[in-house]
């Protein structure tokens, strides 16, 4: 097997993002990345629980590879370690002309916040450094921060909701304390929630995040 080459071609792939409209003039943009074996329904449902969200225009964004699961949802994941490099150019560039597209079409002048859960968590990250969109927070529920973050330059970083159930075996409390130390020491403004609960949304960390869209658009 020694004489097999792996090339890697572009292909044009269509992905498909849920938009729900503000209640009046939107207050901001909330763009949602949803975890592993989850779709963008799913987690557009999450983020409408957040208290205050409906003065917010919500998007979220499906991952283009798609997969049934056993009971037959088509659900998605972000992507998986093989190629993972040419993956996370091909997901920026998707969230990239997504984003443009809805900050387009919607003349939104409010601020522009990213929120991910789980696998999605980095793609928020990802999203805020290199996306290009000027974004003023980010919330990060049950995920950590992508590895090669620990290398840039993160001054113009936006403020960072980290939220973590005190029984999830998979975010770890060091994850959390490790995640927390490598954005302070980069300058960036970091707050965290801890809630009784395990891998998932909780009505504690909603609240948290109302507060930090309410501050956005109050400051």
């Amino acid at each position: 097997m020694s004489d097999i080459q792996v090339h890697l071609i572009e292909a044009v792939v269509r992905g498909r993002y849920l938009l729900r409209p503000a209640s009046g003039a939107p207050a901001g943009l909330l763009v949602g990345f949803h975890g592993y074996g989850e779709s963008a329904t799913s987690h557009l449902e999450a983020l409408l629980e957040i208290p205050g969200v409906e003065s917010w225009t919500v998007a979220s964004i499906q991952g283009l590879h798609l997969f049934y699961t056993r009971s037959g949802e088509v659900v998605a994941s972000w992507m998986t370690k093989l190629d993972r490099e040419a993956a996370i150019e091909d997901n920026i560039s998707y969230v990239r002309s997504a984003v443009g597209e809805i900050l387009e079409s919607a003349e939104l002048d409010g601020p522009l916040v990213y929120a991910g859960f789980s696998q999605g968590v980095a793609m928020a990250y990802r999203t805020a450094a290199n996306a290009g969109h000027r974004c003023s927070g980010l919330i990060a529920l049950a995920g950590d921060v992508p590895p090669e973050l620990a290398e840039r330059d993160l001054a113009a970083f936006p403020r960072v909701l980290i939220g973590r159930g005190s029984s999830d075996s998979w975010y770890s409390e060091e994850k959390l304390t490790a995640d927390v130390q490598l954005l302070r020491g980069k300058g960036v403004e970091v707050d965290f929630e801890r809630f009784a609960g395990g891998h998932e949304w909780s009505p504690a960390f909603h609240e948290r995040c109302a507060e930090l869209l309410k501050n956005l658009t109050s400051g």
